[in-house]
């Protein structure tokens, strides 16, 4: 298994997870799903264990479950990621699995329009590795190609609790309409969380989800400040533009919203996700303080700055508290 240093919660942070349902990902495909429902492989949720609960077939478990195979072969399931993306790391989650979880898994992966078929070739991205059970396993990925769907190969049954796939959203740039307005930043544009202060109740890519959020939980919110200074997150574009319209939506936030919001932005041409931290400390401003209310969209257009073409922001939140949702309007510059 090739680990990482980085935590699944860094990864969340800095990546989509491409198997997300709220972004349209399925498990299209199970050879065998009698115990557990293939779906809840990618359930956002975390997994439960609840110690009395049975169905009709035994024991119910939050996850994919099959049955105990008696022959010859393997199973595995087929998972649509949401969105085609480049795939960093894979974090295969057996999480109250003790006695009935595979002893090996591994992952293969192809580019295709529609559903795979007996015709389609597949690509191995994780080779075979050793699972533990009630465990995760956090497994980086080399390969810096896009991929539309996986395969998750467990040998030779049982339960996995939740696959995590943790990636960059791939957009066929050359295909939009450059006087088009879009959201910028939005996960289904590529665009994605790389950094935060603080991150304690939700990842800052939470934040560039579709829609408007479904509760509190569906956000970015950090703990109470104690000291001086304030909150931030740093946002990558999917695509460098000109931002015409900023959007800070507070919704389901209502004892805990910001006082206050601006936002800083650069066209980043050099350094790393880390080094990114202290560069923007000296971004310029897009959009001066702003006042926010509780569960509400604040729009601004008129108030803005214009930069020109940016590809990075600073969402900074005075002092601390929870967004629902940051919208980043404009057109592409090519």
């Amino acid at each position: 298994m090739t680990t990482t240093n980085l935590s699944e919660a860094e990864f969340a942070a800095r990546y989509v997870d491409l198997a997300s349902p709220r972004l349209g990902a399925e498990v299209t495909f199970a050879t065998d799903d009698f115990f557990a429902d293939k779906s809840r492989l990618i359930d956002p949720s975390e997994p439960v264990f609840i110690a009395d609960k049975y169905d009709e077939n035994g024991k119910w478990m939050d996850g994919w479950e099959s049955r105990r195979k008696r022959g010859e072969g393997y199973d595995h399931c087929i998972v649509r990621l949401g969105l085609p993306g480049i795939i960093q790391a894979v974090n295969i989650d057996t999480s109250h699995f003790t006695g009935n979880f595979p002893p090996a898994a591994s992952l293969d992966a192809c580019l295709i329009e529609g559903e795979p078929t007996e015709d389609t070739s597949w690509t191995e991205i994780v080779p075979s590795v050793s699972l533990q059970g009630d465990s995760h396993h956090m497994v980086l990925v080399a390969s810096q190609e896009t991929w539309s769907h996986l395969r998750l190969n467990i040998y030779p049954d049982g339960g996995v609790a939740r696959l995590r796939v943790y990636g960059e959203v791939q957009c066929n740039w050359d295909l939009k309409d450059p006087n088009e307005v879009i959201d910028l930043a939005e996960l289904v544009n590529g665009g994605r969380g790389v950094a935060a202060s603080d991150q304690h109740y939700g990842s800052p890519s939470n934040i560039l989800a579709p829609g408007r959020g479904v509760n509190m939980g569906d956000g970015w919110e950090t703990r109470r400040r104690r000291e001086p200074g304030n909150d931030w997150a740093i946002i990558a574009l999917g695509h460098a533009g000109e931002v015409s319209k900023v959007e800070v939506d507070t919704a389901h936030f209502k004892g805990n919203f910001p006082d206050k919001c601006s936002v800083q932005a650069a066209l980043v041409t050099g350094g790393t996700d880390e080094s990114l931290v202290t560069q923007s400390m000296f971004w310029k401003t897009l959009l001066p303080e702003q006042k926010l209310s509780m569960d509400a969209i604040h729009s601004f257009e008129n108030e803005l700055v214009a930069l020109g073409p940016v590809s990075h922001v600073r969402l900074n939140i005075i002092p601390d508290g929870g967004v629902s949702r940051l919208r980043l309007f404009g057109k592409i510059s090519r």
